[in-house]
């Protein structure tokens, strides 16, 4: 019997999910699976990991690569937000250069319900422009690498919320900062939009039922929604939850021995 079938299964998570969070949570003392999280470090203070963590790019393609050969990774978990588009398609790239097998966490998108109001767009330029001539305040919930284009529609007042404070140098004009991190309920949701007397959110299609809330808080008051749509991804093996990518691992950890 080869000696490196006894040795777990060296595990990459690309994180930033609540899934991710989940997997790491599920792996603290699981002995066949050595994972490591990786997070991209935009958040000023991420919730760490019960495993062994890194914060950080790994420089392009090429250092993904460098990276898994050097570690020896034998599994890549890409639990990474649905709209971090870049991460995705290294992974992938990296995955095939160096024969690592590879899942994508795809959680189901949000779908429309019966009251709502939503305009479908696939671009924060047409979400800003599909705010329109007519000043209205403006609910964002996009997060703040994303926020630039709306500068170019200056008359309206926007409440901005993100987990850190954005640059200033990012803001639209008649902006008001909100800071926090969900989950979120629908009564806190329906206050805050009432508070604040949106009339209008942007907010990306993330599907995650963290951020959930607001969708139906908005169905109630009749606010309507501009819904970004999420980039298309490379092709690859995905499941909808934290728990497939679990059983998924395990199968991995049998094959390997």
């Amino acid at each position: 019997m080869d000696p490196s079938s006894s040795l777990p299964l060296r595990t990459l998570i690309l994180g930033g999910t609540t899934e991710a969070t989940n997997i790491a949570r599920a792996l603290a003392h699981e002995p066949t699976i050595a994972a490591t999280l990786s997070l991209a470090g935009r958040t000023a203070a991420p919730i760490l990991p019960p495993i062994p963590h890194r914060i950080g790019g790994f420089g392009g393609i090429a250092g993904l690569v460098a990276y898994l050969r050097t570690t020896e990774t034998a599994a890549i978990i890409d639990a990474t937000h649905p709209f971090a588009a870049q991460i995705s398609a290294h992974a992938c790239q990296a995955a095939a250069l160096t024969a690592t097998p590879i899942l994508r966490i795809n959680r189901p998108a949000w779908r429309a319900e019966p009251g709502d109001q939503w305009t479908h767009v696939t671009t924060m330029t047409q979400a800003a422009e599909a705010l329109g001539p007519t000043r209205r305040r403006v609910f964002l919930t996009i997060g703040q690498q994303d926020l630039a284009p709306f500068r170019a529609a200056p008359w309206h007042d926007y409440i901005i919320r993100s987990v850190d404070p954005p640059a200033a140098a990012l803001c639209p004009p008649n902006a008001t900062l909100i800071t926090a991190r969900g989950p979120f309920t629908v009564a806190a949701e329906t206050a805050l939009l009432q508070t604040h007397r949106i009339e209008i959110i942007v907010t990306k299609n993330a599907g995650a039922a963290a951020t959930a809330a607001k969708l139906t808080a908005a169905r109630t008051l009749g606010i309507p929604i501009i819904m970004i749509a999420r980039p298309s991804l490379p092709p690859c093996p995905t499941v909808p939850d934290a728990d497939g990518a679990l059983d998924w691992l395990k199968r991995q950890v049998s094959t390997a021995r």
